[in-house]
């Protein structure tokens, strides 16, 4: 099989899905919002007023501390700066909420592609990686918090029940298999490249998944006393998350005050949503649904949890609109930034190969 045409359809194959899952997103949407009441949502949006100014000062903060935890990932001889990771952030975010799959195969990869004038690829790139990971491991940790909260301590219907239950399972399953991996420093990714590779995937990801593997398994080895600042600022990610929450429903829910405790349990279960709903935009619809649901268990109307989730996305146009603009202002287009991070990727390949690595074309409004 040509390795280019099996990428080409692989890609096209995920625009009929995109369109699919966003129209599903949608139909659920208008369907909650409906079921939740629109005057009551509108009710509630204008008791916010202008206070979404403050819930983007702290949303702000979010984006800044992950900013940090990635410069802390990068190893010497390599420097990230503030302004470049923040940057680099918010225009990679801004594709993943735009573009449906885009988190999975774009959004994570231009984030390092965009800065490579500042840094090589290659090290922004196991950079991000590691960020992840670090990031990932307290998505664990919190997530199954709040879930063992919300069992323990409030009166679920069986759905919610079950699907906390199933959360928590999942969750042990990823600890164990994860400290495995880390453990045995098992190279899974490139096997699983080099099987591809035997049903016509190109070599290149071979080399390239095992040079990741060797940087992120190396980071462990050397950078131990790095661990505890990194997590520490994921940690401040989600304490931003459970402020936000607190602050929102302060605004909209007068009648049954919040307090930090629901405020956790509703950031978790947010957690989970945006986990398991990436691949829809924005989490349209389902977002709306479980955020409701879950408010009515915490003693809230269905209508603040719709309109806490509608807020939510109205925070995460806000900055996918900064992100883009941050494109628009150097000249990016979102296909400049697919062809710039496969090109940058092949380059470094090359590089390790010795072979002279060929030029790619530079992400300026020629690609747009």
């Amino acid at each position: 099989m040509d390795p280019s045409k099996y990428e080409i359809r692989k890609k096209k194959s995920f625009t009929p899905l995109g369109i699919l899952f966003a129209l599903v997103g949608l139909g659920l949407f208008a369907y909650f919002v409906k079921k939740a009441g629109v005057a009551q949502i509108a009710d509630g949006i204008r008791r916010l007023g202008a206070g979404f100014v403050l819930i983007i000062a702290i949303s702000a903060i979010r984006h800044m501390v992950r900013s940090f935890a990635w410069m802390l990932c990068m190893e010497p001889p390599y420097r990230l700066r503030f302004w470049d990771a923040l940057r680099a952030r918010l225009m990679g975010d801004a594709i993943g909420n735009i573009l449906p799959f885009a988190s999975f195969v774009i959004s994570e990869p231009a984030k390092p592609a965009l800065i490579r004038d500042r840094v090589p690829l290659m090290a922004g790139f196991s950079a991000i990686v590691i960020e992840n990971l670090f990031y990932s491991l307290s998505v664990v940790v919190f997530v199954f918090s709040g879930m063992l909260a919300l069992l323990l301590s409030f009166s679920l219907t069986k759905g919610l029940r079950l699907a906390s239950i199933i959360t928590l399972l999942v969750i042990a399953v990823i600890i164990v298999a994860a400290a495995f991996l880390f453990r045995r420093q098992v190279h899974f990714i490139s096997g699983a490249t080099r099987f591809l590779h035997r049903r016509g995937l190109d070599a290149k990801w071979v080399d390239k998944s095992r040079m990741l593997e060797d940087r992120v398994y190396g980071f462990y080895q050397r950078n131990t006393k790095r661990f505890l600042p990194i997590l520490g600022l994921e940690a401040c990610f989600h304490l931003a998350g459970v402020l936000e929450i607190y602050t929102v429903l302060s605004f909209i829910s007068p009648t049954q005050p919040p307090t930090l405790f629901t405020a956790f349990i509703l950031e978790s279960v947010n957690r989970v949503i945006t986990m398991a709903f990436k691949f829809i935009p924005l989490r349209m619809g389902v977002d709306e649904a479980g955020t409701g649901k879950v408010s009515k268990v915490l003693q809230f109307t269905e209508a603040v949890g719709v309109t806490l989730a509608i807020i939510r996305k109205a925070r995460d146009v806000f900055w996918a609109a900064v992100g883009v603009a941050l494109l628009f202002h150097r000249g990016i287009s979102l296909r400049g930034v697919a062809a710039e991070a496969e090109a940058a990727l092949a380059e470094q390949v090359a590089a390790t190969r010795g072979a002279t690595p060929n030029t790619s074309t530079s992400l300026t409004r020629e690609n747009i």
